[in-house]
């Protein structure tokens, strides 16, 4: 079957959502998309138009249509093929998914399941779930043959079925607990000395995580990272890197993302009350309900050295923070500046900077992506002139 994993509510995950549908957002060692693709051959997006030039939607006769913030299980994938033309799935009031040549949420046949639903309500619930998601993705993802027995200089805490080191992965003199969840350790990652790590933790495909680094439970971080310094329940999606020391916790950074060298966040209030988060779709702050609650950083953001970044702080894209003294907890897309105040980061230089970034690591910036980075700066005008 073919399946379309669609973004009901986009707005209300921005910035992440600005430069990728939500299946693409990483929750556990995979993506929403990887998911469903264990599952599914055939995945795909319906997402706002601007991104439809980069992440399209392909269509057959046969289409199941998946709301993108539900995580898959065997389960649930049982339910939903079990869904013929004209029937849609609901967990009480909420639309899972449906059968249908075309999407349309009219004259559709009501099926409830009386299913546990994993599902993305708000940002937050990215880090939230990444523990639990990182042991699911630990028990389906494909390992080649596990080298941790003849690994030498290595401390590990727990059983070693739980730790997964790909046999061109380098790890050395390294401390690796696994009593409260699995490691993940992907091709071509280097582990430096004297590394602690907790898992549930995991590590994709030629990442670093830098000599004398802390890593705490509840971690993912994506390909082609580097990170150094104190890490807590934080989730990387690619490409960024916090390179220095510097604690970043209960915290999302997109891709692309620089940490300058002791760059830290808040992820608890002095009062140790609820911590808000700005909202795109309320257009305000809303109470996260959390007292751990640290920072969402979109795509191509940077900071400079010894950068401060408030509790619940929302970060958009193309963001360049510096100075002293705290960060606002809510920056604006294409935002200079710091807590002495903000001016519009140049879009042209903003360009050059990310076409720079994006040559180290071998990728180049096409015409697609200007086109959608010029699409969300003047989306995010109104936001720079308040």
């Amino acid at each position: 079957m073919n399946l379309i994993l669609f973004d009901k509510n986009p707005k209300n995950f921005y910035p992440l959502s600005f430069t990728r549908p939500i299946s693409e957002f990483r929750v556990g060692i995979l993506t929403i998309k990887q998911k469903w693709s264990r599952f599914y051959d055939n995945v795909s997006y319906l997402s706002e138009d601007f991104l439809n030039e980069i992440f399209a939607k392909k269509t057959e006769k046969n289409n199941l249509w998946v709301d993108s913030t539900i995580l898959p299980n065997e389960n649930l994938i049982i339910e939903l093929n079990s869904l013929k033309n004209g029937e849609a799935l609901f967990k009480d009031s909420t639309l899972i998914g449906f059968n249908s040549e075309k999407f349309t949420l009219e004259k559709l046949y009501h099926r409830k399941t009386s299913l546990d639903i994993q599902k993305l309500n708000y940002l937050s619930d990215i880090f939230l779930l990444n523990s639990s998601e990182i042991i699911s993705d630990f028990n389906f993802v494909k390992k080649k043959e596990n080298s941790v027995m003849e690994r030498k200089m290595l401390d590990i805490y727990g059983d070693k079925k739980n730790i997964y080191i790909h046999p061109e992965a380098k790890v050395r003199n390294a401390t690796l607990n696994c009593e409260n969840g699995p490691i993940f350790i992907d091709k071509d990652c280097e582990i430096m000395e004297s590394v602690n790590i907790r898992g549930p933790f995991s590590i994709n495909k030629s990442s670093v995580v830098k000599m004398g680094a802390k890593i705490y439970e509840g971690c993912s971080i994506g390909p082609f990272c580097k990170i150094g310094g104190e890490l807590n329940n934080s989730v990387f999606f690619g490409y960024s890197s916090k390179s220095h020391d510097g604690f970043i916790g209960n915290s999302v950074i997109g891709e692309w993302c620089n940490l300058g060298a002791d760059t830290n966040n808040s992820n608890l209030k002095n009062n140790y009350t609820n911590v808000k988060l700005w909202n795109y779709e309320k257009d305000s702050f809303i109470n996260t309900r959390l007292q751990f609650c640290g920072m969402i950083m979109g795509d191509h953001s940077k900071t400079a050295i010894n950068t401060m970044i408030n509790t619940g702080t929302s970060i958009g894209v193309g963001v360049n923070l510096f100075g002293a003294g705290f960060t606002r907890n809510f920056i604006p897309s294409f935002s200079w500046g710091g807590s002495k105040g903000f001016i519009e980061h140049n879009f042209n230089m903003f360009i050059e900077t990310s076409a720079r970034v994006m040559k180290r690591r071998n990728k180049n910036l096409d015409e697609k992506q200007f086109r959608l980075y010029e699409t969300i700066f003047d989306m995010t005008k109104r936001y720079r002139n308040n």
